[in-house]
């Protein structure tokens, strides 16, 4: 007979590319994965991932199995949430993917002093800025910046957050101050490539006529990280878009100076997405929730 365990092993197999990478999921060996997955097999006298493969792909049987015993395990995690709600504690565990930037600066942070608060909660922090959103379910919770085009997920408003294009003051001073968007065809720019988007369109809005302008920068750097990208610009590099939470300080103390303030880009809020109504949260993930709100209202990089 199928055991939860068994359960939990598979839907962890399904969740990686190779037996590897589930194999350092698990903490365990490469050899000790395959004798788990055979002796799974032959207890239930199927097979559960083709073979042979250079990347996991299930049988019929495996993604049946898949696709059931993820239901039976969401209902257990339940079933356990709703005894843990009744006796007031918060606890079990809190799984949570989140950008890398903003992630380290403000989310892992914050579930640490989580953590404090409720000692018997478990968490689990992943920081991407390309996030697979196939594989949502594996989170209770996703912090979320930029543009989201389409997702089921309910999205919860954590804080507003704008997006500006400066450079250091030496870059200025050697290479002028744009007037207009298409100025900044004739500059340097630096573009962070994240979340599968464009980022070589810049497009701006006129605050006051409200007119719109579309530019397509050619970049002379370009990064996934965005602490790269703003180190390039505070090293008189070049011209970049950012978020407003990244920036902020650096343009308080001088080190980046904000252009074209007569123009707005696409807001770039910060948000959390999750799977469930409010209603069906855990506490756990409401309580995180809360703590999340109380530390970005007001913002704190103004």
């Amino acid at each position: 007979m199928i055991t939860t365990e068994d359960l939990r092993f598979i839907t962890t197999i399904a969740n990686h590319r190779t037996l590897a990478d589930a194999a350092r999921a698990l903490n365990i060996t490469p050899p000790s994965v395959t004798l788990r997955l055979q002796h799974i097999e032959r207890k239930l006298s199927i097979k559960l991932i083709q073979r042979p493969s250079r990347v996991v792909s299930l049988t019929e049987e495996g993604q049946l199995i898949l696709n059931k015993g993820l239901a039976i395990l969401q209902g257990l995690d339940e079933l356990q949430e709703q005894l843990d709600e009744n006796r007031d504690e918060v606890c079990g565990k809190l799984k949570v993917l989140a950008p890398l930037g903003f992630g380290n600066d403000y989310v892992a942070p914050l579930l640490g002093k989580y953590k404090v608060m409720h000692p018997r909660l478990d968490i689990e922090l992943d920081l991407s800025d390309n996030p697979i959103w196939s594989t949502h379910h594996k989170w209770d919770i996703i912090i979320y910046i930029g543009d989201l085009n389409d997702s089921s997920l309910k999205m919860i408003t954590l804080a507003t957050n704008q997006r500006f294009i400066c450079a250091s003051p030496q870059y200025i001073q050697e290479m002028g101050y744009p007037d207009t968007p298409q100025d900044l065809v004739n500059h340097h720019c630096i573009t962070l490539r994240e979340n599968n988007e464009d980022t070589n369109l810049w497009q701006f809005t006129n605050i006051t006529t409200g007119k719109e302008e579309v530019i397509r920068i050619n970049p002379t750097l370009v990064c996934n990280e965005g602490r790269v990208i703003k180190d390039w610009a505070m090293s008189d590099l070049g011209v970049i878009m950012r978020s407003e939470w990244d920036i902020q300080p650096q343009i308080n103390r001088g080190q980046l100076v904000r252009l074209l303030p007569d123009y707005s880009l696409p807001n770039a809020n910060i948000v959390a997405l999750l799977s469930s109504q409010e209603k069906e949260r855990s506490a756990r993930v409401s309580g995180f929730i809360s703590l999340l709100k109380e530390h970005l209202t007001p913002v704190p990089w103004k």
